[in-house]
């Protein structure tokens, strides 16, 4: 088990060295480390979940014109090539497929505990002051404006409409950010995601105070 997890994590870590830093190996290793503790808590088959953790990101369908399949072969090719059993490489790939927030927009199909730990350990990630900062780069890293009181922010988006999305940063966190406390599925993500939620509140509400604005 040691030396799939060493091997795969020594891949990502070369794979994603010049990845945007929102969704690069520190995001990666955030995402590992908090699996590892999830599992402190929950049942879940290990080696899945950290294969899954290390592997999800390794090619972000919005990095790569929006292809939702690339991920989850690159993911496949590279197990298979270790010799991971093929089990473990098909649930590995389902989690990949279902994990990200957009996916969830559309019908999901899958369900295992191994991807409810990792799905809360991504969306943990997107949450809290590490959340905000990786929100900000990201929408720097599009060009966008960080807020624009014209521009009102969609909650109830579908799929489509949540990918294609132009908004300002500070949407975000209506379309998303502020949405992940209720969605959590284990019971320790939803203790720690309590305390990210209210920090990003907190935030939101010095943001409007600076630029003397209130909340949409």
């Amino acid at each position: 088990m040691h030396a799939y997890i060493d091997q795969t994590a020594d891949f990502v870590r070369k794979q994603l060295a010049q990845a945007e830093a929102g969704h690069d190996w520190w995001h990666i290793l955030r995402v590992w480390n908090q699996v590892k503790l999830l599992l402190e808590h929950e049942t879940g088959d290990r080696l899945v979940c950290e294969l899954a953790a290390l592997l999800h990101d390794i090619a972000d369908s919005k990095f790569h014109d929006g292809d939702e399949t690339i991920g989850p072969r690159i993911a496949g090719e590279f197990l298979n090539s270790i010799g991971v059993p093929l089990q473990t490489v098909a649930h590995v790939q389902q989690i990949i497929s279902n994990l990200s927030y957009k996916a969830n927009l559309g019908t999901v199909v899958f369900h295992s505990k191994e991807l409810e730990i990792v799905q809360d350990a991504d969306r943990l990630d997107a949450m809290g002051a590490i959340g905000i900062a990786r929100a900000f780069h990201y929408g720097g890293f599009k060009n966008r404006e960080l807020y624009n009181p014209g521009i009102p922010p969609q909650p109830d988006q579908d799929k489509a409409a949540y990918k294609n999305s132009t908004a300002p940063t500070l949407n975000h966190f209506y379309e998303k950010l502020l949405l992940l406390k209720d969605k959590m599925n284990t019971a320790a993500a939803k203790r720690i995601a309590e305390e990210r939620h209210q920090f990003m509140e907190q935030y939101l509400k010095q943001f409007y105070k600076e630029w003397g604005d209130v909340a949409p």
